[in-house]
């Protein structure tokens, strides 16, 4: 099985503090590591418009309410109500000529393939707004703590190249550590709800994130 791939980016900046006769290295250094994008979200909404407010909710709320019954049962994915929006719809008068509502309800799970299935299964009565693809919170800490360890020995063996070119030791002054990560999303087009024969598990690649670590600081050269 190869190796996960690494990538390390290295600089430095000299100057030299003639007071105090000593070379300082400003150097730098960052190393990458790929994690798996373990966890979906996952976006579903249901739309109405209507005569009055009440009306509109009374459509949106009861698909929503029936969405929310189909998904009892599911331990591995977490399900919540994200939102509901309200807003008139005016004619070209500015008059207010019906209303439309939208409501819409999270999924969120490790269990890709579950989130998969029961996203399809919703579609019957729900659009899908949006599919998100990360690395779970623990997945992402394991790859930060490993691209950590790469950009320090990084730094300490750029650093000791930097010595040893002046045939001296030297010191570390200060040490800076910056983490970052890339999040690819799985942009969806807006889908409208399916018809019922048409259900089938959303296809979804989960793919990896690139997760970097920046390693910053300044060594001083002895004399």
């Amino acid at each position: 099985m190869n190796r996960p791939a690494r990538f390390i980016i290295l600089s430095c900046v000299f100057s030299s503090a003639i007071a105090h006769a000593a070379t300082t290295a400003d150097l730098s250094a960052e190393a990458s590591r790929p994690a798996p994008n373990d966890l979906a979200r996952a976006t579903l909404f249901a739309e109405a418009v209507g005569a009055s407010p009440a009306e509109t909710a009374k459509k949106v709320n009861a698909q929503i309410a029936e969405a929310l019954a189909s998904t009892k049962g599911q331990s591995r994915i977490k399900v919540q109500t994200a939102g509901t929006h309200t807003y008139p719809v005016h004619t070209k008068t500015a008059k207010i000529e019906s209303w439309r509502m939208r409501s819409e309800i999270a999924l969120e799970s490790t269990d890709i393939a579950a989130l998969s299935d029961l996203t399809g299964k919703l579609q019957a009565t729900l659009g899908v707004s949006s599919i998100t693809l990360a690395p779970a919170p623990d997945t992402r800490k394991k790859a930060e703590a490993e691209a950590m360890l790469d950009a320090i020995n990084a730094f300490r063996a750029r650093a000791k190249l930097v010595a040893d070119a002046f045939g001296k030791p030297y010191r570390i002054k200060h040490l800076s550590i910056g983490q970052q990560g890339y999040r690819p999303p799985m942009p969806m087009m807006r889908a409208a709800p399916a018809a019922a024969m048409d259900m089938a598990p959303m296809p979804v690649e989960a793919g990896e994130s690139t997760i970097s670590v920046t390693v910053s600081g300044q060594i001083e050269i002895a004399d």
